[in-house]
């Protein structure tokens, strides 16, 4: 199943596409559950699409997404996690994860605007496979983690370079306004396969800049909820971005930064594309 947060009429909901691809069905306005966090909390997902498979259906074309996520307690981002990246940076390697945070006030949905801020012109992108938690766990033994995870989704990692590199810190080049993309979806594991060949693509303007397939994780998904496990309980809605391939815009020379009226678009086989367009902070 695919599920998904937007916005309808001005309201926030949730719900999961429909059998036709074209269309979502609106749990948030047939359930007792505010949002999508709450209804995986209740590990209520699969009983919902169930009952409401025949329910009629709203295309997606005619509503506004929302971070797949809109408020999770936790946004965990792993850095330097493909060897790629790490050659082309010159970091990592340390043998464990490098973990920073994201806020959920920094995320935009699909097709919403990624802003470029005005005190910087180095916004770069980063595509990412984002992994939702699904249940509650401290100290999450390896050969339970994957138990542990509701599903997958896309993540547009947007860092401001100039911001990132001013102290040893990363936190403040990776929470600038809208430069969170998350979406279209969360994509639950049945329907994924073999995680393994999970394969991400970022294209900047239809050119591809990025490609590489969730096999060359150096922190593999099951380590990486057990390591953050370990120093904080992770809960329902939580979300792990689990690094970025080699080929970001700051590593190129020349380097190749975003700007108003770029298109950035993330695609996750076989979950989906996530498409921001680029402008500029008025």
């Amino acid at each position: 199943m695919r599920w998904l947060s937007f916005e309808r009429d001005g309201a926030a909901t949730f719900g999961f596409v429909a059998s036709d691809g074209a269309s979502v069905v609106d749990v948030g306005r047939r359930s007792e559950f505010a949002d999508l966090k709450s209804a995986i909390a209740a590990d209520a997902l699969a009983g919902l699409a169930a009952s409401l498979a025949d329910e009629p259906s709203i295309p997606l074309a005619d509503i506004a997404y929302l971070p797949t996520i809109t408020d999770p307690d936790k946004i965990l981002c792993v850095g330097l996690n493909y060897k790629a990246h790490q050659e082309e940076t010159g970091r990592g390697g340390e043998g464990f994860p490098t973990i920073f945070v994201r806020f959920a006030g920094a995320q935009m949905g699909h097709l919403a605007p990624m802003v470029r801020p005005k005190e910087s012109a180095t916004l770069d992108y980063e595509g990412e496979i984002a992994m939702i938690i699904g249940k509650a766990g401290r100290r999450i033994p390896r050969s339970q983690a994957m138990a542990h995870v509701a599903g997958f989704g896309i993540y547009n990692d947007g860092s401001v370079r100039e911001f990132q590199r001013q102290t040893s810190q990363f936190t403040p080049g990776k929470n600038f306004a809208s430069t969170g993309g998350f979406g279209p979806w969360m994509m639950t594991p049945d329907e994924i396969g073999d995680l393994d060949e999970m394969e991400i693509t970022t294209r900047l303007n239809g050119e591809v800049m990025q490609n590489a397939k969730a096999a060359l994780l150096v922190h593999r998904f099951d380590e990486l909820i057990a390591y953050c496990s370990t120093f904080i309980e992770l809960v329902p809605g939580d979300v792990i971005v689990t690094g970025t391939p080699g080929g970001v815009g700051a590593a190129r020379k020349p380097p190749v930064f975003m700007d108003e009226g770029d298109l950035i678009e993330i695609e996750v086989k076989p979950i989906g594309t996530l498409s921001n367009p680029v402008v500029g902070e008025g």
